[in-house]
């Protein structure tokens, strides 16, 4: 039976995790549990980094495939996945071609197998090479050029290829002197440290005396330009997953979380009840929520494409929702005119997006400064994020994009900006 081919378990794992991206649009993380539910320890980090390999090289292994056949297999073909797969095993993960052939031939099921074991009997005898920069799919191979260059644009497509590694935040600067040395790791910005190299987060030292907080270098700017002081009202909009709410929390200001999902928000009060800081939570949609009185500040992390979180999912650039803005524009519209009301006169709003789209930052910021000739940016310079690498814009936001400090594991793609409401 097909059943006992060693290692077949885990290539169905990972056959149905991107049937579920590529074909029913949903986020990788939202199906792992389903498709790889029965898989535990090595057969489910193998399903799933062949599905993460699958999905980086993906319009590289299509090139490839095409020029195999007499025709080109449909998108949606099973015998195109299948294929997909087994050249992220071949050239990617380095497996042994009999095995590839082996796992891969059942999960074509009624369909070309001989295709298909005709295509891997030529691939897997060639000597390739993959490139160091992947192609991305359209229309980001084309926009990126435009927005951001040739250059930068090749640098966010290699940004893809590696596995994102570990940014620690410290609760203090007790707890980072106490911890970081245990650590290792290196020293990005002040008050973080960055692990290339770890197994299981919750068995890293300081973790259970709740002395920090994974979140990307990139996501940390958003609460760290808000720069908030001890007793300042602050509200945290779409919170989830919190790394906002606990720096400002640690920095002393007294915090509301708002987020619409009640799910994420108990992740949320999970990480405060572990590290120790106070926060108050509310499951509310945040155009609603209202704060009991004029606040200091807020940050706005809003919903977005996420296509600057690539390094960490790549099946971002393949679901068809992100290529349709325009929902997501309103909604960021909407929570930005409602958050400015709730601050009192003189206060200050970061909005950020995790997305390289203009649309989503640029221009949005440009049409709330165009309808409410009341709030004003507060420049970003340089000198506020000390060493970090990123795009600064004379008129005041910056941007972070995947191709920043590659060397170092690179940044999460962000877009930030900092405005005040006036007095009058």
């Amino acid at each position: 039976m097909t059943d006992t081919i060693p290692g077949l378990s885990a290539r169905k794992g990972a056959f149905r995790l991107l049937s579920s991206v590529l074909w029913q649009h949903r986020p990788l993380d939202m199906g792992l549990d389903r498709a790889l539910q029965g898989l535990e320890g090595p057969d489910r980090a193998l399903a799933r980094a062949i599905a993460s390999q699958t999905l980086r090289w993906m319009v590289d292994f299509d090139l490839e495939i095409d020029a195999c056949t007499r025709k080109p297999l449909p998108q949606d073909a099973r015998a195109r996945l299948v294929l997909r797969m087994a050249l992220a095993q071949l050239w990617v993960l380095k497996t042994p071609a009999h095995a590839v052939v082996s796992t891969s031939l059942p999960l074509v099921e009624a369909g070309p197998r001989r295709l298909v074991h005709g295509v891997l009997g030529r691939l897997s005898r060639e000597d390739h090479v993959l490139p160091s920069v992947p192609l991305l799919p359209e229309p980001y191979a084309t926009r990126w050029q435009e927005t951001y260059g040739v250059e930068m644009a090749d640098a966010i497509a290699r940004a893809t290829v590696t596995e994102a590694p570990l940014d620690i935040v410290f609760r203090s600067s007790e707890d980072e002197a106490q911890w970081a040395p245990e650590m290792g790791g290196e020293t990005v910005v002040p008050g973080s440290v960055r692990l290339q190299d770890w197994q299981h987060v919750e068995e890293l030292p300081g973790y259970d005396a709740g002395a920090w907080w994974v979140q990307d270098v990139a996501a940390q700017l958003p609460a760290r330009l808000l720069n908030v002081k001890p007793g300042e009202r602050v509200a945290d909009l779409c919170a989830a997953p919190g790394g906002k709410t606990l720096q400002l929390a640690a920095a002393g200001a007294e915090v509301t979380a708002v987020d619409v999902s009640e799910a994420r928000l108990r992740r949320v009060a999970e990480n405060l009840e572990r590290t120790g800081l106070k926060a108050e939570t509310v499951a509310r949609d945040a155009r609603k929520w209202k704060a009991p009185e004029p606040l200091d500040a807020v940050v706005l992390d809003a919903p977005c494409s996420a296509t600057g979180t690539i390094r960490r999912h790549p099946d971002v650039l393949h679901l068809k929702a992100v290529r349709n803005l325009k929902p997501l524009l309103e909604l960021q519209r909407e929570l930005i005119d409602h958050a400015l009301k709730q601050l009192k006169p003189g206060g200050r709003m970061i909005y950020a997006v995790c997305s390289l789209e203009p649309e989503e930052g640029e221009r949005q910021i440009e049409a709330l400064l165009e309808r409410n000739p009341n709030v004003v940016l507060d420049p970003i310079s340089p000198e506020e994020t000390g060493s970090l690498e990123a795009l600064y814009d004379p008129k005041g936001w910056l941007r972070t994009v995947p191709g920043h400090l590659v060397e170092k594991g690179g940044l999460d793609g962000f877009f930030i900006a900092r405005l005040i409401r006036q007095t009058s």
